[in-house]
């Protein structure tokens, strides 16, 4: 049989081309390890020379598919929402949370604040959408902060630094979500002046708070009741199935959402609640090494894409004031913010520096950004996208590039050896 000229169907393509995908996510993390290197940046790098190619004509950018930039990203936040909540080992107290509290009250409205008048004065846009863009860049990022978070489930790589990027991230989306409409509000009233301040605070901040925290609890302590407490014969624990961790992810999301809540804060709140439930239990590292496995395909996923819309010409609109922009935003925003919030918290000089450099911005800002376009009118969206995507770009390259040499250095610095391989305490 001749097979010169067959050219194989977009189909086999298709599943070659996500068979090697997996097997990336499976090796590339072993095989970064030491390197001052992150699987965010070779993934971008994938997706730049993927789409590159003359035989590729989609173009991935955000602006072209608004609906599903939101679905997908909304996606790959709740798993990874749910993953940061299971591996977290130290019990919830007000003190015992002490940094997490200084990050979500000081740093992220003072980030909001900034972003804003700098993207009002810089861009000229008004003041609603630069509100937005700001809601959208303050949260750090719980899917691309994984080398900065803390260990899986029992495995003792809790120190301050991990604990406080790990919950801040688990808590901030939830947080920044009441500006994102605050934002929505304000563009809204603009057109049809009318009030919306009683509404933003009784509905968008007190009822969506409260109702996701009360939500994601109720449902966490169902789950953790049927799998850990119900009799023996018949507790999900016994299936030894770690897509329990899912189900609870998707049910807590839909659940809330159904009733208007922030799904966001409901997941991570679920995953603390169901971690409480049995913390000891061996159980809920079988389910964060499902999750862990199922956010970072669909984070690869997410981030070639990136990578093909950097050369389908996401940044093309941008100009030298833009780029200025977003390096303010992340190496004088983020780390002043984060400094002011830690004032007078007791932590050593290279810790407090560490929490408040890697204010990492990645999927949320993504998803935070088409929500809002998605909702509100917006005159200058392809300029947001492009201002958004260019600091997810400089914070992938700048804390992927620095994130392995200063968490070795600040193990070494803390009495840890960087290379010992931890196992879940028994």
């Amino acid at each position: 049989m001749d097979f010169a000229g067959q050219l194989p169907s977009p189909y086999i393509l298709t599943l070659t081309g996500f068979g090697l995908l997996v097997a990336l996510v499976a090796w590339l993390p072993l095989a970064l390890r030491r390197l001052p290197l992150s699987l965010p940046i070779v993934c971008i790098g994938l997706g730049a020379a993927l789409f590159s190619l003359p035989q590729v004509t989609l173009q991935p950018l955000p602006m072209r598919y608004p609906e599903v930039t939101e679905r997908f990203t909304e996606l790959i936040v709740i798993i990874a929402l749910m993953g940061a909540g299971l591996k977290i080992d130290r019990v919830f107290g007000w003190r015992r949370w002490a940094v997490t509290w200084r990050l979500l009250a000081i740093t992220m409205p003072l980030s909001i604040l900034s972003i804003t008048m700098l993207a009002g004065w810089a861009m000229g846009v008004p003041v609603a959408v630069a509100l937005l863009l700001a809601a959208s860049l303050a949260p750090t990022d719980p899917v691309l902060a994984a080398d900065v978070q803390v260990g899986p489930p029992k495995t003792g790589e809790e120190d301050e630094v991990r604990f406080g990027l790990t919950s801040e991230a688990g808590l901030n989306d939830g947080a920044a979500f009441p500006f994102v409409h605050l934002a929505i509000l304000l563009a809204a009233s603009a057109v049809s002046h009318k009030p919306w301040l009683a509404e933003w605070l009784t509905y968008r901040v007190a009822w969506e708070i409260l109702g996701g925290i009360a939500g994601g609890w109720l449902v966490g302590r169902a789950f953790g009741w049927l799998t850990f407490h119900v009799p023996a014969e018949t507790k999900l624990a016994r299936t030894g199935d770690g897509m329990v961790a899912l189900a609870a992810t998707f049910v807590s999301y839909g659940l809330t959402e159904i009733v208007h809540v922030y799904g966001f804060l409901a997941v991570f709140v679920t995953a603390l609640t169901f971690r409480h439930a049995h913390r000891e239990h061996d159980f809920h590292h079988e389910m964060h090494t499902i999750i862990e496995q199922v956010e970072r395909l669909v984070m690869m996923i997410l981030l070639i894409l990136f990578g093909g819309a950097l050369v389908s010409g996401l940044l093309s609109g941008l100009t030298w004031r833009d780029a200025a922009l977003a390096a303010t935003i992340l190496l004088i925003v983020r780390p002043l913010a984060g400094l002011l919030g830690l004032w007078g918290y007791p932590a050593d000089r290279g810790e407090k520096l560490t929490l408040a450099f890697f204010g990492i911005r990645g999927v949320g800002t993504i998803y935070y950004l088409a929500y809002g376009i998605n909702h509100m009118a917006v005159g200058h969206a392809e300029r947001l996208w492009g201002v958004a995507g260019l600091v997810v770009l400089f914070s992938i390259l700048l804390h992927g590039l620095t994130v392995t040499p200063i968490m070795r250095s600040l193990d070494r610095q803390q009495g840890r050896d960087p290379d010992a391989v931890t196992v879940p305490k028994p």
